[in-house]
């Protein structure tokens, strides 16, 4: 077949042209990208597209005709190979540059581009075809100083030595030989596995692109534009140029490369080749205009004219895609709900925490659950108390605990990041972390904990003591040695207007977890839709709060307890009525006290004697009184509704300080309170409770004179509740389900243990995902889906949503979309994700 007769459009091997039968799909988006070049009729060298098919077909040792393949370019012409995946973040082996040089080739080129550098072009030839194509030791063909001819000479001798035959001269046997090694590198255990990690499906499909190369040598070379910062996202003409070079060179550091604009650090493209620079700003221009995207413009430049070898998405950090997004769409390139779908929900934590800087060195020490997003860096401590006087000096902290409990809350505040041996993503540590904003790695068990010793060890064997410099990641799991440099978060413009394009399409509400005024403060700043849960026991740790609900807990009759709760009542009063300001008029849903008493007093001898000497009681009373309360099963035991009906004062006071921080309100929209009760399993349980209540709010109205409305329902985390939604629903106003705990009961799995054995089950298929990660929609989903059928048939106007921390995933809030509930609630630093991934949610169907 001879070049001017075109190749038969047929979807295996074409040449690209305006109506080739080429797609994503099918040739990868490389290929369309070039095929979409050449309907903008922009200066694209010839090019030939090879389909998946086609490339799995050469991998298993179907050759095709490479003969036919080199008809459709003039004789004599070297050619690049590039692959092109259908996702680029998937990779592929690296493009195979000047297919075709021999030593014909060489002395043809000598009369024009010179001896030297004719030579240096074939020699770069044999040394990549030797390495990458015959898989020949890379140190047999490594640069040398050696004069170009001398270098060359040596390199075809070494691999005449090493293959028992001369380096192939023809260019269909080099053409096929990089065909055939690109396609099983593809193939390859290694290869499959990387881009597995990136999301790529097992049987992902690599097409090849064959293209005329325009040299970019002599007078000539090639160079990188895009207009757009990968780092920042802004407005911003970036790359580099580089004579005497082809393909990506450029971007190698060479240190005769110049700018493209004008630059005070050195000379520029625009002053050396003023005319082709604006030709090369208007081609960049075109492409995003008429592709819709930031593109990358690799070009050639020879003898003064211009070549678009390929175009590629703007590689792009997180905060740069939010930015490049809504610029697109403020320019008219595409919609504003288009803008909202470009964006990877999960991206958004990055703009909301610090973060190890792109391309710092990591020296990992171990590795975790990254079970709060962030980075953070600062010195070791292994106490609460350690790490809250750091923070009075101002010095940042780690806290490094075993696991964390309540009592550690005050030192997780004053703590720059938090590091624990156990735990997963539901354990106390992760929960409060994320609630917190503070970044948490979990379930550490690479690392050797010897918390008395006040040390760390690692695999290696350092060892990390008290007041080193230790860095967490918590977006990704890792412990790094030292202080890597870091990024600050940015909350910018355009952060705002896409979550306000977002809220402009969203169907389901995002509420958010917030337990303290710092908390609700958060809400309100990423615009929560409200509190979701605010779980008040975290209101009852600070040091005068404690020792009060210590009081409490060691009276021996109603009276006392009472007595002690009196004085908690003002100080709970006033944290309701904190948050009732904050989120002016937005509903504020409060769940009474959950946790086992125990969980308030100290474990250890030596706090165990400050409480007696704080409670003037003997010390012998105070141990044996955390005995009597220490259960062997604390998450089954005595916690939850049960205390409420055991202790009922306790629930009394709550009550009562809400209902009084109510009527307290200044000004504004009133808050109408929702009262949650947790851990419900039976009727009984609510109707108790119910009564109570309204007894206290019948109360606080004759005592005050005041009216007030306020809202009562349960927290559905038990799967009984689930099952008998039917008989709670027609006393409550609204059921939440706590699908932290629900997941919990429903597998038998302890939350706070799960993280030892996780891993080795995700990766060996016992469960897709962790459960206490990704909502589980067969078992847990199910259990959800009966219990909002039979509350909504009960009680049809009663409202539904789920406040675990499942809230700000994806796929939970996908699940409750579709199973009609009314709001997720999540960690405040996740409502932003959540308030995104709704909106995607909603336009899925309407954006093909």
């Amino acid at each position: 077949m001879r070049k001017d007769e075109p190749m038969p459009q047929q979807p295996d091997i074409t040449l690209v042209t305006p109506t080739a039968p080429i797609a994503v799909a099918t040739h990868g988006g490389r290929a369309k990208c070039l095929q979409r070049l050449v309907r903008l009729d922009l200066p694209v060298p010839r090019t030939v597209v090879l389909s998946f098919d086609t490339v799995l077909e050469i991998a298993n040792g179907q050759m095709p005709d490479a003969g036919m393949i080199l008809s459709q370019f003039e004789p004599g012409v070297l050619l690049c190979v590039r692959p092109s995946s259908e996702d680029p973040d998937w990779g592929g082996p690296g493009a195979m540059m000047n297919v075709g040089m021999s030593a014909e080739r060489r002395d043809a080129l000598a009369a024009t581009l010179g001896e030297e550098e004719a030579t240096r072009l074939y020699l770069r030839f044999v040394q990549s075809y030797a390495v990458h194509v015959a898989r020949l030791d890379p140190d047999e063909f490594e640069e040398t100083e050696a004069a170009p001819d001398v270098a060359l000479a040596a390199a075809l001798r070494a691999y005449e030595d090493e293959m028992e035959t001369p380096f192939p001269q023809d260019p269909a046997e080099q053409l096929a030989g990089v065909l055939r090694s690109m396609a099983r590198a593809w193939q390859g255990t290694t290869a499959r596995l990387l881009r597995q990690a990136k999301g790529a499906p097992a049987d992902a499909g690599l097409g090849l692109i064959v293209q005329q190369m325009a040299l970019g040598q002599g007078d000539c070379g090639s160079g990188v534009m895009q207009l757009a910062s990968s780092e920042t996202g802004l407005e911003q003409i970036t790359g580099r140029y580089l004579g005497r070079s082809q393909g990506r060179e450029a971007l190698g550091g060479a240190s005769d490369v110049l700018y493209l604009e004008r630059d005070p650090r050195g000379p520029s493209l625009e002053e050396a080749l003023p005319e082709a620079f604006e030709v090369l700003k208007q081609h960049s221009a075109l492409m995003r205009h008429r592709l819709r995207e930031e593109m990358q413009v690799e070009f050639t430049i020879q003898n003064g004219e211009v070549f678009i070898l390929d175009g590629v998405r703007v590689p792009r950090s997180n905060r740069a895609g939010v930015r490049i997004a809504v610029r697109l769409a403020e320019d008219g390139i595409i919609p504003r709900e288009e803008a909202v779908c470009r964006v990877e929900p999960r991206a958004l934590a990055e703009l909301l925490h610090r973060q190890v800087a792109p391309g710092a060195e990591r020296d990992v020490l171990g590795r975790g659950v990254a079970a709060s997003p962030g980075a953070a860096t600062g010195m070791v401590v292994f106490t609460a108390s350690a790490a809250q006087a750091a923070a009075a000096r101002g010095e940042a902290c780690i806290l490094v605990r075993r696991e964390t409990s309540p009592e550690d809350i005050r030192g997780m505040h004053a703590a720059s990041a938090v590091l624990t041996e156990r735990g997963g993503m539901s354990s106390h540590a992760a929960v409060i972390g994320r609630g917190l904003g503070v970044p948490c790695v979990v379930g550490a068990s690479e690392l050797r904990f010897q918390t008395r010793r006040k040390q760390l060890i690692a695999r290696d064997g350092r060892v990390v003591r008290d007041g080193d410099t230790i860095t967490i990641d918590g977006s990704t799991g890792e412990v790094l040695a030292g202080a890597p440099r870091l990024i600050e978060p940015v909350l910018d413009d355009a952060f705002r207007k896409l979550l306000g394009w977002a809220d402009e399409v969203r169907d389901i509400k995002v509420r958010a977890n917030a337990d303290t005024p710092e908390d609700a403060e958060t809400a309100r700043m990423f615009e929560a839709d409200g509190i979701g849960l605010c779980r008040t026991e975290h209101m009852f740790v600070e040091a005068d709060r404690l020792t009060v609900m210590r009081e409490m807990i060691f009276a021996d009759t109603t009276e006392e307890r009472r007595d002690a709760l009196d004085l908690l009542l003002p100080m709970q009063r006033d944290d309701f009525r904190d948050l009732f300001r904050i989120m002016a008029g937005k509903p504020v849903c409060i769940r009474l006290l959950d946790p086992p008493l125990h969980e308030f007093l100290p474990t250890n001898r030596v706090d165990q004697q400050a409480l007696a000497e704080a409670l003037d009681r003997p010390l012998s009373e105070v141990t044996r009184r955390v005995e009597e309360l220490t259960e062997y099963n604390p998450m089954l035991g005595m916690r939850g509704v049960r205390l409420g009906i055991a202790l009922p004062e306790i629930y009394d006071m709550q009550a009562r300080a809400i209902f009084e921080a109510t009527i307290a309100q200044d000004g504004g929209e009133p808050v109408v309170p929702e009262i949650m009760i947790p851990l419900v399993t039976a009727k009984r349980e609510v109707e108790l409770v119910k009564t109570r209540v309204d007894a206290v709010a019948a109360e606080v109205r004759t005592r005050t004179g005041a009216d007030f409305d306020y809202k009562l329902g349960v927290m559905v985390e038990t799967p009984r509740a689930a099952l008998r939604a039917g008989d709670i629903a027609p006393y409550c106003a609204f059921m939440s389900f706590g699908t932290n705990d629900l997941t919990q009961m429903t597998y038998g799995l302890s939350r706070d243990d799960a993280g030892r054995f996780m891993s080795a089950y995700v990766q060996q298929g016992v469960f897709p995902e962790d459960p206490f990660h990704t909502l589980d929609r067969d078992g847990v989903g199910e259990l959800l889906t009966i219990a909002a059928e039979r509350g909504r048939r009960a009680a049809p106007d009663i409202v539904l949503s789920i406040c675990g921390e499942h809230g700000g995933s994806p796929e939970s809030i996908e699940f409750c979309r579709e199973a009609g509930f009314d709001y997720v609630s999540c960690s405040p630093f996740r409502v932003p994700i959540a308030r995104l991934a709704a909106a995607q949610l909603a336009l899925k169907p309407k954006i093909v």
